[in-house]
């Protein structure tokens, strides 16, 4: 019996276990990562690995980061009930969704029309009204929503752009995975002081690189 078809209240619990073992230990993230299902954001033949603290491969060449990197960055970001949050890469949805229960409102954009299509027909079936999905470069953020409390980049950058950078409010934190693709990539949180900015470094990742312009329709 794979992990996908086994009692769910039991792969629930073996989920967040998983989710604690690996230094996830907010309360509210877990109960927002508790709330949403992984399984309706991963398709086809991989559908029965949902439950697995793994990245897994989604259309456009893309991935959907393993749940405790999530967890963490999430954590790591902070996020609270009156923020407004802007997330550079939608991919499956996931990582939105696990947001707008803990933040007041979410914009996720991504360069690939399909995945932001397939991730609003999510959003909508989960009934998560405060995120606010479109197809846009990353790269230069949403000046016209801007400045944001969060940022959250699920790819990696060999800088945190400048873009992204001047469109956070002083005390605002960017969560953004910094490196070459091809190589080990590490987890920087960076806060805007009234002064400039702080950075720290959380833990080594591995992610897609951030591609500036718009993916093929």
């Amino acid at each position: 019996m794979t992990e996908g078809h086994d009692d769910p209240a039991e792969r629930k619990m073996r989920f967040l276990f998983q989710l604690r073992s690996r230094g996830v230990t907010d309360p509210r993230v877990l109960a927002s990562m508790e709330k949403i299902d992984r399984g309706l954001f991963v398709r086809g033949q991989f559908a029965d690995r949902a439950y697995e603290d793994t990245p897994l491969p989604i259309p456009c060449g893309q991935t959907i980061s393993q749940p405790s990197v999530v967890g963490l960055m999430t954590q790591s970001l902070q996020p609270g009930p009156r923020d407004t949050v802007l997330e550079i890469g939608t991919g499956s949805g996931y990582q939105a969704a696990i947001l707008s229960g803990l933040c007041r409102r979410v914009y996720t954009v991504d360069r690939h029309r399909r995945l932001v299509t397939e991730a609003e027909a999510i959003f909508r079936q989960l009934g998560l009204h405060n995120i606010t999905a479109q197809v846009a470069d990353g790269s230069r953020g949403l000046p016209d929503q801007a400045p944001f409390d969060r940022i959250l980049v699920t790819a990696a950058a060999e800088d945190p752009p400048g873009p992204l950078l001047a469109q956070l409010k002083i005390g605002g934190i960017m969560v953004v995975p910094v490196g070459q693709s091809d190589a080990v990539q590490t987890l920087i949180r960076v806060t805007r002081t009234e002064t400039g900015y702080d950075y720290d470094e959380l833990r080594q990742v591995r992610f897609v690189p951030l591609v500036e312009g718009l993916g093929p329709t």
